[in-house]
């Protein structure tokens, strides 16, 4: 598929369906736990338009017997936005900065008011989507890879009409054995005090409480199959030093007291190992994002179909709607400061313009830089303010990746031929669903914060990583643990060298630091079983190539759905026999 060519939008086929609508909604409200689920576990989020359009078809096509009309190619793409939408609420703030605050602060919101934030703030990246759509996609055409295979899917599964069913039934059998398995391991057995521990010579410790041994987890090796062979290894090789090399040390030097004698330390070790873990992946993700805007070269304009997304009365009606409820929001919800919430908008602006240049070229949202960049700015602003802190980068943050995933689906629906401002009504229809339907889950699974979080069963690394750069903002370089500082040098030095390297001719060879800084935050189990899952997909790429460009993106999105809904019904079951 030519990304740059854009077929001319077909105003007669049929497009904005209330079923196309509705099947979107209803997707997204059932993919969002999922996002949050694996956004608490391992910190990342799974693109799901491909899965809701397969899903969307399948639906639709079991419906056919029934009287139904087929699901147009049209109404799918209209489909797949929404649910992609619903889908994204998670990086609204539901897996970095609220549940941070609620660490920081004690602070929770109620389920209505927590839908209403993340509503509001997800509302300003539409409005940043709208506004560069004509500029990214049209004069400049940059390339925005998910809205690419998102069309070439598309396309494929309507040019062969059983490839989508075939796809749909290895997603479903992965989704019901993930499930299976996670409620086997949920309620009849627990693999991990199955593994014998190792003794490590002269260390006084063992292998299970470093957390070296695979996670029995098919979301884990669901994920693991997604990321791919480099981040995959570069993971392997960043827990192998935390846990194997670094935590042993720490325990020794007394930098790091032991816990109990039969239990994993993840809690105890994590508070000491985040800190570099942090400094490695900020400093990466910043290096990269400035290497790139210093690198872009402006591209001459190109003709393109003169449809607007809105009009402007319409786009400057949206902003600045938008624009109010956030400042809004923050004044009454939070008690920020009117000043403090006006600078928050305005930054999230400008930022998310930034980080939807790159998303554009690399195809990966920088969410956290733009994050750390807004938190570094309002120490500035409400210095000593850990709670402001948070919040003005969630109002980034969200706003960012909104933005980047509208911008996606509106590249995809220029290949396809879809009505944008069609496509707009229907990413507003999904943040909404998502922002109802993943406040309830995120309250559904984590009632008590404080408790859960930061734990070998919620490691939730992207809460670990907020709450750091917050609490050092606000306390200051004298607060951090023993040792600490001097990490953090080592570690930022090495995040910036890095990604100076990674652009050259043998950066694919080099390991990934923002996935060497992950693995000293999360347990080491879960790097592990990642590494193990894209271990197994490269082989299968190698050994039965076109089987897997046809299967293992459906087969890792359902062992991920299935184990993510799964974990999601069985913290509803357990709060209603315990209530």
């Amino acid at each position: 598929m030519d990304a740059t060519a854009y077929p001319s939008p077909d105003r007669h086929e049929r497009q904005l369906t209330v079923r196309a609508i509705l099947t979107g909604l209803l997707i997204g409200a059932l993919l969002a736990p999922c996002n949050i689920y694996s956004g608490l576990k391992i910190g990342w989020a799974f693109n799901m338009s491909i899965a809701a359009a397969l899903l969307g078809l399948a639906f639709w096509r079991a419906m056919q017997p029934l009287g139904a009309r087929p699901f147009g190619l049209h109404e799918n793409a209209i489909s797949q936005t929404g649910a992609s939408a619903a889908a994204s609420i998670v990086s609204s703030g539901l897996a970095a900065p609220i549940p941070a605050l609620a660490l920081v602060t004690g602070q929770t919101l109620a389920w209505h008011w927590l839908a209403v934030w993340l509503f509001v703030v997800s509302l300003l990246g539409v409005v940043v989507a709208v506004g560069l759509r004509r500029q990214l996609l049209i004069n400049e055409q940059l390339a925005f890879p998910a809205g690419v295979a998102t069309a070439e899917t598309l396309r494929d599964i309507y040019a062969r009409g059983h490839e989508a069913l075939a796809r749909v039934r290895w997603l479903a059998a992965a989704a019901l054995l993930s499930a299976a398995w996670k409620l086997t391991q949920e309620w009849l057995i627990n693999l991990p005090r199955l593994i014998p521990a190792l003794a490590l010579p002269g260390r006084g410790v063992n292998t299970h409480n470093l957390g070296l041994f695979p996670d029995p987890s098919l979301l884990l090796f669901g994920f693991g199959a997604i990321i791919g062979l480099r981040v995959g290894l570069s993971l392997l090789f960043g827990a192998l030093l935390a846990w194997g090399l670094l935590a042993p040390w720490l325990l020794a030097r007394g930098w790091v007291e032991a816990g109990a004698a039969g239990e994993i330390w993840f809690a105890e070790l994590v508070e000491w190992l985040l800190w570099p873990g942090v400094t490695l992946m900020v400093s990466s993700a910043l290096t990269t994002l400035l290497l790139t805007l210093a690198r872009r070269r402006p591209r001459p304009a190109a003709a393109g179909e003169a449809e607007t997304t809105v009009s402007r009365r319409g786009f400057i009606s949206l902003a600045l709607l938008a624009s109010l409820l956030a400042v809004a929001g923050q004044m009454s919800l939070f008690g920020i400061q009117p000043h403090a919430a006006v600078i928050a908008v305005v930054l999230s602006f400008a930022l998310a313009v930034v980080a939807a240049r790159v998303a554009g070229e690399t195809g990966i949202t920088p969410i956290g830089a733009v994050g750390k960049v807004t938190q570094v700015a309002f120490a500035w602003v409400s210095p000593g303010q850990a709670g402001n802190n948070l919040l003005a980068a969630n109002v980034t943050g969200g706003a960012t990746d909104q933005g980047a995933d509208l911008l996606h689906d509106l590249k995809a629906g220029l290949l396809l031929g879809v009505q944008a401002r069609l496509q707009v009504l229907a990413q507003i229809f999904g943040i909404a669903a998502g922002a109802l339907a993943g406040s309830a889950a995120y309250l559904l699974l984590i009632p008590d914060p404080e408790a859960m979080l930061l734990t070998p069963e919620w490691p939730a690394p992207a809460v670990a990583t907020w709450k750091a750069v917050a609490e050092v903002l606000q306390q200051g370089l004298s607060a951090l643990p023993p040792g600490v500082p001097p990490a953090m040098a080592v570690a930022a030095l090495l995040g910036m060298v890095s990604a100076w390297l990674a652009r050259g001719r043998f950066g694919r060879w080099l390991p990934s630091a923002p996935a060497l800084g992950l693995a000293f935050v999360i347990p080491a189990s879960n790097s592990i079983t990642l590494c193990l899952g894209a271990v197994l997909a490269a082989l299968l790429q190698r050994r039965a190539a076109a089987w897997a460009q046809r299967f293992l993106l459906a087969i890792a999105a359902g062992l991920v759905a299935g184990e993510s809904l799964a974990g999601v019904g069985t913290a509803f079951i357990q709060l209603v026999f315990s209530g």
